[in-house]
């Protein structure tokens, strides 16, 4: 779990990383996807992450200025504080923490499930959205992302 969420951190340093190069023009530039830009996906993984920490955690959602009102460094910044305290924080657990049972009941889904599956849960998520990234990118010429594949990271890691 540790790993994972190290992983978790690098690739989205590595999506800052990339996208810091491309032109405000290009990062706002709409698109058909889930959400209708490169920096909104971006925005999206960044507050769905901070949701999933929330609870992980066992802390209150941070309050957040309007999604409309960043710029995308405050993205990049919110996105990459928001690994780092993430991997702290499951590297900081033993293992008898990280199957604790944590129930959820909000207005989209109740479960009950370890810590663990939540972990799975958010760096899933954001795998799926940076996909989404990736693609959309190629639509408006942007063809120079890299492999951010979990088996890539731990052969790059373990160089």
């Amino acid at each position: 779990m540790s790993n994972y969420a190290a992983y978790n951190l690098w690739v989205n340093q590595h999506f800052v990383n990339w996208l810091s190069t491309k032109s405000d023009e290009l990062l706002n530039k709409e698109v058909v996807s889930s959400y209708t830009s490169i920096i909104k996906t971006l925005n999206h993984i960044w507050e769905t992450e901070q949701y999933w920490y929330s609870i992980i955690a066992e802390i209150a959602l941070p309050d957040r200025k309007e999604s409309i009102d960043l710029d995308k460094n405050e993205i990049f910044e919110g996105l990459i504080d928001s690994s780092t305290k993430l991997e702290a924080f499951i590297a900081s657990l033993s293992e008898e923490q990280l199957f604790k049972v944590i129930k959820i009941e909000n207005p989209w889904f109740q479960c009950e499930l370890p810590l663990s599956e939540y972990l799975l849960q958010v760096v899933n998520h954001g795998t799926y959205h940076r996909g989404q990234i990736v693609t959309m990118g190629r639509n408006i010429g942007i063809t120079d992302a890299s492999n951010t594949d979990y088996n890539f990271y731990n052969v790059v890691k373990a160089q």
